[in-house]
């Protein structure tokens, strides 16, 4: 899979501020009502193709990451701004996301990768539109070890390679002096659908491990070890229930399903980041790693994985709404494009009262800027 590697400038100052504006930080689920008093102007009828034509039907299908937030967050929202336009969500996996919206199958396909270049030339004319910052974390079910081990992407490789197969081998050792690790098999966990997660997995992968890189690489979906003891399991549901039934496993589970891991009894890992630091995926730090990237290309398909900093999280990525540039009728482009407007507005789909009862951050203010673009290019 040949996929962009490039960096976009986006000040911290600028990003702090938007951060500021928008309120964003941990916290819990607010309900239906919560968001139309924190958006009042929600409550009123909006003008807008949708409006206009009547009813119409907007599809959603994809990542099982961004689907708490587009199933619970952002349809029960939209409806209240505009009643006439029938939205539906399905967590099917990015794969799925991506091969839909390309068939044309739905309107929006969501994926926590962007499309490679290769499926740009395969499929042309589909727009990668990212819509909130989003992370990942690496979750474990090590009965009696408390706190958050330290791991890295070496580390991770090998396990998954089958050449770590112990929690107590000497690698993990090193990396977490003092704390007594048993002499029980790792099981590791993977995706075994088209996943986004797999994507910025293998990614952080083969950033720390060139022996990851050159045989297995990375992508939504890649030729996984085949060992013995590795489960497979479908979306990040699948991978939280996995985890939580199997002693000794590890896996990858997408920030989303963060509070539901933990309250399943997983803990959760402090990765080693470029500058050697381990850390967790705080709102700060998630946000210091997003501070630290530059060049975002026009067309937003970049990589953020394993940014600089001292506090910058590792595994960090733009959350996408994938469509066709050319939709089947004005009044599908139209509906279209106020659906996506409304969704990367910070006051709107992108205020902390939607992004943060799933640990999302929202877009940075020139991210959002390019995003208006693509979001112009949608004629029907």
């Amino acid at each position: 899979m040949i996929l962009h590697h490039t960096k976009w400038f986006a000040g911290a100052a600028v990003l702090t501020a938007l951060l500021a504006v928008s309120g964003c930080g941990t916290g819990n689920s607010t309900n239906n009502a919560a968001h139309v008093s924190a958006h009042p102007e929600q409550n009123a009828t909006t003008t807008g193709a949708a409006k206009t034509a009547g009813s119409i039907s907007l599809t959603e299908t994809g990542s099982s990451l961004l689907y708490p937030l587009f199933n619970t967050e952002w349809i029960p929202a939209y409806h209240k701004v505009q009643p006439n336009v029938q939205m539906t969500a399905a967590s099917t996996g990015s794969g799925t996301g991506i091969s839909d919206a390309t068939a044309g199958t739905v309107d929006i396909g969501a994926s926590d990768a962007y499309m490679a270049d290769a499926q740009m030339a395969q499929t042309p004319g589909m727009l990668n539109i990212p819509v909130a910052i989003s992370a990942q974390q690496v979750m474990y079910n090590l009965p009696g070890v408390k706190g958050h081990l330290h791991l890295n992407g070496a580390v991770l490789a090998q396990i998954y390679e089958g050449k770590v197969t112990y929690w107590d081998d000497k690698a993990i050792r090193a990396l977490n002096p003092g704390i007594s690790l048993p002499h029980q098999l790792i099981k590791p966990v993977y995706r075994s659908d088209g996943s986004g997660d797999t994507f910025l997995f293998t990614q952080y992968l083969s950033h720390g491990s060139a022996s990851w890189s050159q045989q297995y690489g990375y992508g939504t979906s890649i030729s996984w070890p085949g060992l013995s003891s590795a489960i497979g399991a479908k979306g990040n549901d699948g991978v939280v229930a996995a985890l939580s039934k199997t002693k000794y496993a590890v896996g990858y589970v997408g920030i989303s399903w963060l509070d539901k891991a933990v309250q399943a009894g997983l803990a959760y890992a402090a990765l080693q980041n470029r500058a050697g630091q381990f850390v967790l995926p705080t709102t700060q730090n998630i946000q210091a790693a997003a501070a630290a990237v530059k060049q975002v290309p026009s067309d937003e398909r970049v990589s953020l994985i394993d940014e600089p900093g001292a506090s910058s999280y590792p595994i960090i990525n733009f959350e996408y709404l994938i469509v066709k540039k050319t939709q089947p009728s004005t009044t599908t482009a139209h509906a279209l494009q106020a659906f996506l407007k409304w969704a990367i507005d910070p006051g709107k789909g992108n205020a902390a009262s939607y992004l943060t009862p799933v640990h999302f951050l929202p877009l940075p203010a020139d991210i959002y800027t390019k995003s208006q673009a693509q979001i112009a290019q949608i004629t029907g």
